[in-house]
């Protein structure tokens, strides 16, 4: 239970709701109880056990006293009166006018507490969904490479609405309910403390039976949600791959696969479906079962006169002791729904739970203004257990252009991505005028750089909000001459909307340069002092690259940049090139120089001169 109460702590401050919640659910479990207190009396009168001499004897009023005694006593003070005054017809109109009143009240404070309970749920999933989603957008690079996209999705829908649905919805039945219990198990002693501690000896065998239905709920419901992420994972990459998947004609392959993992996960939910329904009729039949033994079991001693009980008063306790077989059914059945919720909470608080990798130190202080050098000193990453860099050594001064060429996994990516503090370095320190990056915090590392990647990353809204994202403050003049920078004003402007033109998923309405002049819009309205260009041009085509390329002379000017490329001929004017393999640096220098060298940057020219012939 303690995923249970942890999952319930989102609802704070408790303050807010515990006083009314446990005022409002008292009250209603009293007057639920007067309901079917009054039956006693009410049979009483029909059963005609009461004449005007035994009214006379009632009609005594009570010596005040802090007790449920006196207020039986004290009710009966008030029914015998009523007999004497206005029979038993007037004494019949009396006990059902209280019933009808207490059945009101009853049901008001019900709903009352009912109301406090929807605002904490509301709280709760409201708290829980936000952590769950800040969680994530503050965790390192690397754990969403190595968890699916499904998972995530799932664990902040179908987890967090799990946990709504059969957990946070239970608060009403294990907090009502044991008060009812409490209850009417007082009442019940009050008047047969023999056939109630019978009942208590039989009452444990539907408990035990109904926790063995939940364990097994518990296991089924992990495979459950694991398979959930499953399906999610497909359903995305189905969506993001339809052209890859429309052009192999694999749509039967995808069909396939996303069959296998339906069926599978509509099998454990018909498993777990059966189980959970299993337990409302099990305990129906073991509550029925155990009312019969106690029908029969005190019926024996009323008949035979060994019971205190009158006829009427064992009807009342009959009626009273079915009525613990519902908030028992009801416990047991929260209970089974209950499992099915705690493992989606889990797997929602172990997001909560991760720590992110890549986080402000202590003592960390915001950045200064850059106004010398980036220096790589004997910076070495790896993967896990695979090394990517190996001892990078590298210094990159103000104002001036680095490129970084060479072989697919080479490091160039990696260690661009180093700079941001995407990862930090497993060996070595990069350093910014002199001070190791990681002594400043996060926000303002990262509020000096620019980043424009290969793939463009757009939003599913306008071009002016793509263009000013994350910058509210931006103006339509400051977008206008941004996008005219990047060479992408005279294509927004021929848009349906212009700058107020959505751009689908993912920028899909656009083409592969126009989401590119974007990008490199958005990077130019930032205007920041370090830039970090990833293969920006390598998937355009020759008019896109041109343009994009144009835009990014633009972008470059004045500022710091690391430019990672594969065409040659975009970098050739940079003032240092520097050539990776294998993580390590092998030749460094500019165009010219490196041509001289006669080394792997001079048989890459080479390859991509023959290509563009051949092109």
């Amino acid at each position: 239970m303690k995923t249970y109460f942890r999952i319930l702590s989102f609802a704070k401050p408790f303050g807010k709701y515990v006083p009314g919640y446990f005022i409002f659910t008292l009250l209603a479990v009293i007057f639920g109880l007067l309901n079917f207190s009054l039956l006693i009396p009410l049979l009483t009168i029909l059963f005609n056990q009461v004449n005007s001499q035994e009214a006379t004897t009632m009609v005594q009023k009570p010596e005040f006293a802090f007790s449920a005694e006196y207020i039986k006593d004290f009710f009966y003070y008030y029914f015998g009166r009523i007999i004497l005054n206005n029979g038993q017809l007037g004494a019949l109109r009396f006990v059902c006018l209280i019933l009808t009143g207490s059945v009101f009240l009853s049901n008001l404070f019900k709903y009352l507490g009912l109301r406090i309970e929807g605002a904490v749920r509301a709280q709760v999933v409201r708290n829980l969904r936000m952590q769950v989603y800040e969680r994530i957008t503050e965790l390192h690079i690397a754990f969403f490479s190595n968890q699916r996209k499904g998972d995530v999705m799932s664990t902040l829908t179908n987890d967090v609405q799990e946990v709504e649905n059969s957990v946070v919805s239970t608060l009403n039945v294990l907090f009502r309910e044991p008060f009812m219990l409490f209850g009417l198990f007082f009442l019940l002693l009050k008047m047969s403390p023999q056939l109630t501690l019978f009942s208590l000896l039989v009452l444990p065998i539907s408990g035990l039976i109904i926790s063995r239905i939940s364990k097994s709920l518990k296991r089924r419901a992990v495979q459950g949600q694991s398979s959930l992420g499953s399906i999610l994972s497909i359903i995305d990459e189905t969506l993001g791959g339809m052209r890859v998947i429309k052009g192999f004609n694999a749509q039967p392959y995808i069909k396939e696969k996303f069959k296998q993992q339906n069926d599978y996960y509509a099998r454990i939910i018909n498993s777990i479906t059966n189980k959970r329904s299993l337990a409302s009729p099990i305990s129906e039949f073991l509550g029925v079962s155990i009312v019969a033994c106690i029908l029969y079991y005190g019926g024996s001693l009323v008949l035979s006169g060994e019971s205190e009980l009158q006829p009427e008063e064992f009807i009342g306790y009959l009626v009273l002791f079915s009525q613990v077989l519902v908030p028992v059914k009801n416990i047991s059945t929260a209970f089974s729904n209950i499992q099915r919720g705690l493992v989606a909470g889990d797997r929602v608080l172990s997001i909560i739970d991760t720590q992110a990798q890549i986080k402000d130190s202590a003592n960390a202080t915001p950045l200064p203004a850059f106004n010398h050098q980036i220096e790589f000193k004997n910076v070495s990453f790896a993967y896990e257990s695979e090394t990517v860099l190996k001892n990078i050594n590298l210094i990159i001064p103000k104002g001036k252009t680095i490129a970084l060429v060479g072989p697919s996994g080479g490091g160039k990516s990696t260690l661009a991505d180093l700079l941001p503090r995407f990862y930090d370095p497993t060996a070595g320190a990069i350093l910014l005028d002199g001070h190791d990056i990681r002594e400043y915090t996060l926000e303002s590392l990262r509020a000096q750089m620019g980043i424009v990647t290969q793939e463009s990353i757009l939003f599913n809204d306008t071009i002016f909000n793509n263009i000013a994202f994350n910058k509210t403050d931006a103006t339509e003049e400051q977008v206008i001459a941004a996008a005219k920078i990047a060479n992408a004003h005279e294509f927004i402007m021929q848009s349906p909307e212009g700058y107020q033109t959505f751009i689908g998923d993912r920028g899909g309405k656009l083409s592969g340069g126009q989401r590119q002049r974007i990008s490199i819009a958005r990077a130019i309205l930032k205007n920041p002092p370090l830039l970090i260009l990833d293969e920006a041009t390598s998937a355009l085509d020759t008019e896109s690259e041109k343009l994009v390329q144009e835009a990014l002379i633009n972008l470059m000017k004045n500022r710091t940049s690391i430019v990672i490329a594969h065409r040659l001929s975009t970098i050739q004017h940079a003032d240092e090139i520097v050539v990776l393999q294998k993580g390590m640096v092998l030749e460094r220098g500019t165009h010219e120089a490196l041509l001289v060298q006669n080394g792997l940057y001079t048989k890459l020219n080479k390859m991509q001169i023959t290509t563009s012939v051949i092109d």
